[in-house]
């Protein structure tokens, strides 16, 4: 526990921002579906909070560097909350869309804070304990956020302002911390074509890893209450798949540390579209079957992109570690971005049953791939890099990792440099 005190503050302000950030997206699909809005229309609105995560990967490091990570992290404390008041008073799907971009903005920059400040506070020797305890505390966050829906009316003002109130609670912690601030570094980001080259199986499962997952956090909901559950089973269904990608990573990964990754990924994608299909069915949509085959879905689809950056990670030189994974997640962003708006077309024209489809075809299609390659070249099964439990936030939170090094800043240049 003597490595955690230093970080508490921290750590509190990444519960708060995280049980926030998931009481909204559930609470966002729900109200959409009160509003009367299409799936079609959901996904699309959705799918701005992963462009907008996106486009604040690149603006967020200069922000921070040129004004200090307190004062950014209160000025996207403040633009996040901001945004999120104004989703009950801009009730359209356009003015939606545009707030769901400026909240992954905003969202992305307070992550990057956080986990820079992490990474840079954590002694060497404690990396890994660290970034898992930060992994427990993200995900236990996102669970605990959906319990808050049933404690007012989503039809109303309150939960976006609990939601609201969570944002600038979070600012507390690190706003008033004496921790030194740390350097952030530029993370180079690796040709996508040589990141294919280096591990097609990971390239590519991370790009439909981000189709599945990004479908689930922009319509699971949407799904849940399409099938009839009332706002308790709605939160059960987000919870469940949620704490069952906490508990299942580790183990995945364990096992994958032992035997070839694309073996690994082509068992855990077929299995987590064996649960996709369940719950398609009538015996899998309603009580405790349909929170078990939510339970086996989560801790097998969240292990997906973990599990691709450990099988590139393991055919990479450690110079290019952290610049390929910065690249490994921007396509997962990627597909996180399309992956609601695909899936909200095919449960507008097909029923909610398309979303379970969708993701199904998705992993499967993953599970062919990796399978494919495993068959094409066989290689040894040594992994120089360990399987960590991981969520897709920013690049930063991948320098946490023990096997992965920062890049050294260039030295300034004198005034004999020529520069």
């Amino acid at each position: 526990m003597a490595v955690v005190r230093p970080l508490a503050a921290l750590l509190a302000g990444t519960a708060l921002l995280l049980a926030g950030s998931g009481l909204l997206g559930t609470l966002l699909a729900v109200r959409g579906r009160i509003e009367g809005y299409d799936d079609q229309v959901m996904g699309l609105v959705m799918s701005a909070y992963f462009a907008g995560f996106f486009l604040g990967t690149y603006a967020a490091p200069g922000l921070i560097q040129r004004i200090g990570h307190i004062r950014a992290f209160a000025a996207y404390a403040a633009l996040c909350a901001a945004t999120v008041l104004l989703h009950p008073i801009l009730v359209s799907p356009w003015a939606w869309g545009l707030l769901r971009l400026a909240t992954g903005l905003s969202l992305v920059g307070l992550y990057t804070v956080i986990e820079s400040w992490l990474n840079v506070q954590a002694p060497n020797d404690q990396r890994s304990q660290v970034f898992s305890i930060y992994m427990a505390v993200s995900l236990l966050a996102l669970a605990g956020g959906q319990w808050l829906l049933g404690a007012s009316a989503p039809d109303g003002f309150v939960l976006f302002s609990v939601v609201a109130i969570l944002i600038c609670l979070a600012a507390l912690p690190v706003t008033t911390s004496r921790m030194t601030q740390p350097e952030l570094p530029q993370v180079p980001r690796l040709a996508l074509r040589a990141l294919f080259q280096a591990a097609p199986a990971a390239t590519l499962g991370a790009l439909l890893g981000g189709l599945t997952l990004g479908s689930f956090w922009g319509l699971a909901a949407i799904f849940a209450t399409r099938i009839g559950l009332d706002v308790t089973g709605v939160a059960l269904v987000v919870s469940v798949t949620i704490l069952g990608g906490a508990a299942l990573q580790l183990p995945i990964g364990r096992l994958s540390d032992r035997g070839d990754r694309r073996t690994a990924l082509v068992v855990i994608c077929l299995l987590a579209a064996a649960a996709a299909v369940g719950t398609m069915l009538p015996g899998g949509q309603a009580g405790l079957p349909l929170y078990a085959l939510c339970f086996v879905f989560g801790g097998l689809t969240f292990a997906i992109y973990p599990l691709c950056m450990a099988h590139l990670l393991d055919h990479l030189e450690p110079s290019d570690t952290l610049s390929a994974g910065s690249s490994l997640l921007l396509l997962n962003g990627v597909g996180s971005a399309i992956g609601p708006a695909l899936a909200g077309v095919a449960m507008t024209r097909f029923g909610a049953e398309a979303l379970p489809a969708f993701q199904a075809a998705a992993l499967v299609l993953a599970a062919l791939i990796a399978g494919g390659r495993r068959l094409l070249r066989h290689r040894d099964n040594e992994h120089p890099s360990e399987f960590h439990v991981m969520v897709q936030t920013t690049p930063t939170a991948i320098e946490m990792l023990p096997e992965v090094e920062s890049p050294e800043p260039e030295p300034e240049a004198g005034p004999g440099s020529g520069r």
